[in-house]
């Protein structure tokens, strides 16, 4: 992927926790970095504009599952609070916060997100929706409580992640968070 300057997402970062958190720093201490500042295995994970699904699929080797956390309906917007799981033990490999226009998508396609059993990547592939992925600014992340719990993590250490657009048939339509576990 060719790089893009890396631009300022604090606005959408807060906007997007605060649909389940009192704070941003209640899930974690968010830093924005340059991709080159990841160590190589995150980078992989993150820059890229492909789905996420994909992505760590490819990368663990095995499918993954959705596991929906806390939904929010209002009625322009659709958000979750998720974790991908690998099929094959379990295992978290990421946590996302979800926030999609639901305007901007086909009722079938809103329909079966909404059914929480597929992750999103997937339902847009399966469905054909013309999308493009733009990530927006890259993360490094200390995680809170809430995060560490989530991946099983202790005290230490340190995840990073991405905010995202996903423009479906040219239209903005879904705003992503999305943190992996550290490997």
């Amino acid at each position: 992927m060719t790089a893009t300057p890396t631009r300022k997402a604090t606005p959408e970062l807060r906007a997007l926790c605060r649909l389940f958190y009192a704070s941003v720093d209640e899930l974690g201490d968010f830093s924005e970095i340059d991709p080159s500042e990841m160590p190589e295995t995150a980078r992989r994970l993150l820059w890229h504009d492909e789905h996420m699904t994909e992505t760590v699929e490819a990368f663990h080797g095995t499918p993954v599952d959705v596991s929906v956390l806390q939904t929010h309906h209002t009625p322009t917007h659709y958000s979750r609070r998720i974790l991908l799981n690998r099929q094959s033990d379990g295992e978290v490999v990421q946590f996302g916060i979800v926030r999609l226009n639901t305007s901007a998508l086909a009722e079938a396609v809103r329909e079966e997100i909404e059914r929480q059993e597929t992750p999103l990547g997937r339902i847009l592939i399966q469905h054909n929706v013309l999308r493009e992925v733009r990530p927006l600014s890259m993360w490094s992340v200390v995680p809170g409580t809430n995060l560490r719990k989530l991946f099983g993590l202790g005290e230490a250490g340190v995840c990073f992640g991405r905010t995202a657009l996903i423009y479906c048939d040219g239209l903005p339509a879904v705003e992503l968070l999305e943190i992996v576990t550290p490997v």
